[in-house]
């Protein structure tokens, strides 16, 4: 009996998938067919090898190892040897090769964005390079010249000599939905025309680059660089740019550079050959929930000012170390990386409204915008933060762990310091926070601190079952510091 019932079973599972209803095969038919989409678009994609004259004079180092295990038997030894070469070290050059020789550095991807030879890719693509070499997808090969590029970004414009080229639509990125389907075309290790899916997988994700990025988990590996992130209708929305690794091959997570960012780049880029960017002169940090509450935060948000460069846009604007940028032109920051891009997207000279919380209030203050030198790297401007007393036997430990001692008032001008005091030992709670002697202690839940007496009085009323929150300044930068009493 029990046979014929699994018989019954088994032909009733036949006929339901004979005679499947029409919502079941309407479902299957709605799976995605990428076939036409990359017909179209594939022949603007191209491929990106470049080069570098050989030096006598500097070592080089390999740009890919070969894999562990892999000999000259291997089939895919000789893939590896082809698409990666070694860069060699000083002495004789193998093959008779000499000093200005060209020599393989890598390769990677772009795309045509118009029809007279202008070609996008990452900057980390050609960068450093001496010969930039495009080859379309009908296999012609050009010298690419370089327009520019800008580091930031990852965005690079080279230009060949050709007309009448297929280019890829531009899309918008900001249309972009987590759970749809996306594209990558590109090289990865050197083989051309490759075609990757998936889906995206978060917007604006923050990597601590200057831009957010899209995330996705299309496989993308070594030279797919520079390669087009594509949505269904075959529009460009982002630059295939790097990838979470532990291995050096793809694990499921990849990053593309929004299309609309990189757009903006490239125009300029084609015009004048380099990016102008705003800048106000100041070091940022993230708010985090830990010191939200006790500063009177409605929310983690916002850009914390650690640091405030002498004589620029921000210290003429009013803005001291320790204020929270909440809004930059209008635009609210709800994280700290969202006031670099509303800056240097801001035209140098223009003059914004800003609005910061200071010790438990909101200010409105108005800043006219500097401009960014080129791959301008924030320096030190030479100041020391004062030493602890050598010999002198520190002052008592007070209830956070700390003890201090008061700024002389010629070292607060060298350092830009209204009020303050220098740490001159720290243990309990303040030691376990990070704290150590040399530090500057400016603030106590937002109440400035103006002398070693004056912050054991307040050290002194504080509640004991809460966190204080001190602002801390170490060299020249600073920040908010939680410690329980």
């Amino acid at each position: 009996m029990n046979r014929i019932m699994l018989a019954l079973s088994l032909s009733l599972a036949v006929l339901v998938g004979v005679w499947a209803p029409p919502q079941a095969v309407a479902q299957v038919r709605q799976l995605p067919d990428f076939a036409d989409l990359v017909e179209r678009a594939a022949p603007a994609v191209v491929n990106i090898r470049t080069t570098e004259r050989a030096r006598s004079d500097r070592a080089q180092l390999p740009q890919f190892p070969m894999p562990e295990g892999l000999d000259e038997n291997d089939p895919f030894y000789e893939f590896f040897r082809r698409f990666f070469p070694p860069r060699q070290s000083p002495g004789p050059s193998p093959r008779g090769r000499g000093p200005g020789d060209e020599v393989p550095r890598g390769v990677g991807s772009g795309f045509v964005i118009a029809n007279d030879g202008y070609v996008m890719t990452n900057h980390h693509v050609v960068d450093g390079a001496d010969e930039i070499y495009v080859t379309l997808a009908d296999k012609r090969e050009f010298r690419g010249k370089l327009i520019g590029s800008d580091r930031r970004t990852d965005v690079a414009l080279v230009k060949i000599d050709v007309t009448d080229l297929p280019k890829l639509a531009i899309g918008d990125s900001h249309k972009l939905r987590v759970g749809e389907w996306v594209v990558a075309i590109g090289s990865p290790f050197g083989l051309d025309s490759t075609v990757t899916a998936g889906i995206v997988s978060a917007k604006s994700r923050d990597t601590g680059d200057y831009l957010p990025f899209i995330q996705t988990d299309v496989a993308v590996n070594p030279g797919n660089s520079g390669g087009p992130l594509l949505n269904m209708a075959g529009e460009v929305v982002g630059i295939n740019s790097q990838i979470y690794s532990r291995t050096g091959g793809f694990m499921g997570i990849s990053f593309a550079i929004p299309i609309d960012e990189a757009m903006r780049v490239a125009d300029q880029l084609r015009t004048s050959g380099r990016v102008i960017r705003g800048r106000i002169g100041v070091g940022i940090a993230e708010v985090t929930r830990d010191v939200a509450g006790p500063l009177g935060l409605p929310k983690a948000a916002g850009a914390l000012v650690r640091s405030v460069e002498g004589g620029g846009p921000a210290e003429r604007a009013g803005i001291e170390v320790g204020d929270i940028i909440q809004k930059f032109d209008g635009k609210a920051i709800d994280r700290s990386s969202d006031l670099p891009r509303l800056v240097g997207g801001t035209a140098p000279g223009a003059k914004v409204a800003m609005q910061v919380w200071r010790r438990g209030e909101q200010k409105n203050l108005t800043i006219t915008v500097g401009e960014m030198e080129p791959d301008r790297v924030a320096t030190q401007n030479g100041s020391q933060t004062p030493q602890p007393r050598g010999g002198a036997a520190p002052p008592p430990v007070n209830a956070l762990g700390l003890a201090v001692s008061d700024i002389p008032e010629e070292r607060k001008k060298e350092l830009r310091l209204r009020n303050g005091v220098l740490v001159e030992a720290a243990e309990g709670g303040a030691g376990r926070a990070g704290i150590r002697a040399g530090d500057i202690v400016m603030t106590v839940n937002n109440q400035e601190v103006t002398s070693a007496r004056q912050f054991g009085e307040i050290v002194a009323k504080l509640d004991r079952s809460k966190a204080a929150v001190l602002l801390v300044r170490r060299g020249d930068n600073a920040q908010f510091v939680p410690v329980r009493p």
